[in-house]
């Protein structure tokens, strides 16, 4: 088991890219066997509607041999191979594989990027060490994959630009650190992915190789075809290093085990699950933070990869009640953790962290109760789902119906939302009462003067003889959601001769328009 770590700015950056030649072909071709469909060997080609003819857009092994390439029209690819096997195109398809591709080379590295519609980009640095260097590194990704019936070109070099050159349009499979311009000078101008118009100008010019464009005048490339071209050219020949983006961010911290046998066992698994939990700690306690993100991953020796998320509700490295969570989560699985032929890595990332600075003891002795109640809402979100557990915050507003809203107990509140509650006067009853009716329920009223607060009201058929009434408290409408024409109210707290205390509003005001403005109960006081 060892932590991955960010890699030193001394660190040389390496790339290992994969690039899948016949894609699409093998993807259907995998999925026909899977199917248990009868063999086909004849060459295959798959179709898509461009304009208003079928062209295709992919073919096999076999038919890139017999002269069939991508942008053919199915008419002149089927005069000259009339037993052509064709299948229509599933870009989705595709990228559904793909996705699950970079699934599984991240157990390898955290950090995999999308390369366009065929191919992966791994940011092996400072990782390659732990695979028996960068050699038996390439050569396990490659058995892995190939195990998958995908056919695969893979090298490494210093920039995503320079390995995916090479392995698409050359030879090296390994370029050695500070080596990519020598290699690259030797690869096709097609290398650069120009587009069709500049390609060809480049070919009537001469200009066949990455080394005869090398030695142009860097200023006159720019001028005639963009510094766009230069910088493919110095990121090709590892000039300049693009960097990737990778399919998921990399987690603060993360450890992982590998197992020379699959593990399969039920109970192994939990174990393998604690002891990575004892090492996340260990390390959020160097750097002072705690986990709010736990997922563990399992890679399957066929590999299927499943990932467990927990959340907790503050920063947390608490390995048992984390365990807990995670205990919570596999038992609510509708679908259970299926080894298959069993796992032979599992990991332990913490996507998000953040600071925790040691307990301090809380003198007025419920810090156990907080606790507790944390704990609770933790389970109850990793049982029924974050959404399903809720908790009030407050927002900036005024107006009473929108003054409070509500989000998951789990995680901060989104942006917007993060602001005080309204403090209340010491030894003061509330201004507002806790629960609002939804919508105001209209009443009946009766007033001395006609901006003055009501003397009697009728509620739910009930006559209500008004004893007290403090107010009173005018709201104007907010116009930037409810329009200058929102009527202005004015809230009232009253209390009956039954001591019962209750919160109404008068919506209008009386201002001569002969429209005689609306009571309405918003809430009850306790």
């Amino acid at each position: 088991m060892a932590p991955h770590q960010t890699p030193g700015a001394t660190d040389p950056r390496r790339y290992l890219a994969l690039w899948f030649p016949f894609f699409s072909t093998d993807r259907l071709r995998r999925e026909r066997q899977g199917a248990s469909a009868a063999r086909d060997d004849r060459p295959l080609a798959l179709v898509q509607t461009v304009g208003s003819a079928l062209r295709l857009v992919a073919v096999d092994r076999a038919a890139l041999g017999l002269g069939l390439a991508p942008g053919l029209t199915l008419a002149d690819a089927r005069a000259r191979i009339p037993d052509l096997a064709v299948a229509d195109a599933d870009p989705a398809a595709d990228a559904r594989l793909l996705d699950r591709l970079a699934a599984l080379c991240s157990r390898w590295t955290p950090l995999v990027a999308l390369d366009g519609g065929d191919g992966l980009l791994l940011d092996i640095t400072g990782c390659a060490h732990l695979f028996g260097g960068e050699a038996a590194l390439r050569v396990a990704v490659c058995g892995r994959l190939a195990g998958l019936g995908l056919a695969l070109r893979a090298s490494i070099a210093g920039t995503p630009e320079a390995a995916r050159a090479q392995a698409q349009f050359g030879r090296a499979t390994i370029v050695p650190p500070g080596r990519d311009e020598g290699a690259g000078r030797r690869l096709p101008i097609a290398a650069l992915r120009l587009e069709a118009d500049a390609a060809v100008a480049l070919s009537r010019a001469g200009l066949k190789l990455l080394g005869d464009l090398a030695d142009r005048p860097a200023a006159a490339l720019a001028a005639r075809f963009g510094a766009g071209l230069v910088r493919r050219i110095d990121r090709v020949l590892g000039r300049e290093d693009g960097r990737i983006t990778p399919v998921r961010p990399p987690p603060a911290c993360m450890v992982e085990r590998h197992f020379p046998e699959p593990l399969m066992q039920a109970d192994g698994i939990a174990g393998v699950l604690e002891i990575l939990l004892v090492e996340v700690a260990r390390l959020l306690e160097e750097r002072g933070a705690g986990g709010r993100v736990f997922e563990a991953s399992f890679f399957r020796t066929d590999g299927a990869v499943r990932r467990l998320v927990v959340e907790t509700g503050r920063p947390s490295r608490d390995r048992a009640a984390v365990l807990r969570l995670f205990h919570e989560r596999l038992d609510g699985l509708a679908d259970p953790l299926d080894p298959g032929f069993g796992f032979d890595v599992i990991r332990l990332g913490v996507p998000v962290a953040e600071p925790l600075a040691p307990a301090a003891p809380d003198l007025d002795g419920r810090a156990v109760e907080r606790e507790a109640v944390a704990d609770l809402v933790d389970r109850l979100a990793t049982r029924l789902g974050r959404d399903r557990v809720l908790r009030f915050v407050a927002r900036d507003t005024h107006h009473p119906d929108r003054e409070a809203g509500l989000v998951p107990a789990v995680g901060g509140p989104p942006p917007g939302l993060a602001v005080a509650w309204r403090p209340a006067e010491p030894d003061e009853p509330p201004t507002r009462p806790l629960q609002l009716f939804d919508p105001p329920q209209p009443i009946e009223t009766m007033a001395e003067v006609p901006d003055g607060p009501p003397v009697r009201f009728r509620w739910r058929r009930v006559l209500h003889q008004v004893a007290r009434a403090e107010g009173p408290e005018r709201i104007a409408p907010e116009w930037w959601r409810d329009g200058m024409d929102a009527p202005t109210r004015d809230y009232y707290r009253v209390e009956d001769a039954e001591g019962r205390r209750f919160w109404v509003f008068r919506e209008g005001l009386y201002a001569g328009t002969g429209e005689r403005p609306r009571w309405f109960l918003h809430g009850l006081f306790a």
